[in-house]
């Protein structure tokens, strides 16, 4: 039996990209086939010179550009515990965290993080996610520390000083990244305390 801790270094991707691909997809490819269709049956007919036909063409780039689209957001959100912190991609940027500025985590369903008043940001595609185990990172910092992690990571991903996000393998990652916390050099790590030596 093997006893090794699971490897949560391979970078995690975050789902809400991955279920927006798995919804789109289809509706990218319904628009390169129809394009694709027409565009023969014009060729065939000999029409395709005909500026109101030219709409039809038009449909497979747009249906490439969707799918590209869909395709790029998926490949650039993830999570992953690197030696210099946590980094967190996403479509625009991308954010390191240091262990140092790591306060706490978890994991929980993430239907915790969009109570309230936040359930009003639960998306119709987000909802097959809600049950689902998320990793949930709190960080330490100043209000404007705080705020421009917030910033660039957007407030569907972050609220108050906790990131949520919801991965693949979130036990994994999460134990990738407790393993590196500072704090945990500071823990005791068996035994008790030491006798006073006596004079």
């Amino acid at each position: 039996m093997s006893t090794e801790a699971p490897s949560g270094r391979a970078k995690q991707p975050i789902l809400y990209a991955d279920q927006l691909w798995r919804q789109q997809r289809f509706f990218a490819g319904f628009l390169i086939a129809v394009g694709l269709v027409m565009t023969i049956l014009l060729i065939y007919q000999g029409q395709l010179a005909k500026t109101a036909n030219v709409i039809w063409i038009l449909y497979i780039p747009s249906g490439l550009l969707l799918g590209g689209a869909f395709l790029l957001y998926k490949r650039r959100s993830y999570v992953e515990a690197q030696d210099g912190g946590v980094k967190v991609g996403t479509l625009r940027s991308s954010v390191l965290i240091n262990y140092d500025r790591i306060r706490g985590v978890r994991v929980q369903p993430l239907k915790l993080a969009f109570q309230d008043r936040r359930s009003r940001m639960v998306a119709p595609m987000m909802k097959p996610l809600m049950e689902k185990p998320a990793l949930f990172v709190r960080v330490r910092g100043t209000d404007e520390e705080v705020a421009e992690i917030k910033k660039r990571l957007g407030s569907r991903m972050m609220y108050e000083d906790t990131i949520a996000l919801p991965v693949r393998d979130a036990d994994a990652v999460a134990w990738e990244i407790s393993s590196r916390l500072p704090y945990r050099l500071g823990e005791n790590q068996g035994g008790g305390k030491r006798r006073k030596r006596r004079r």
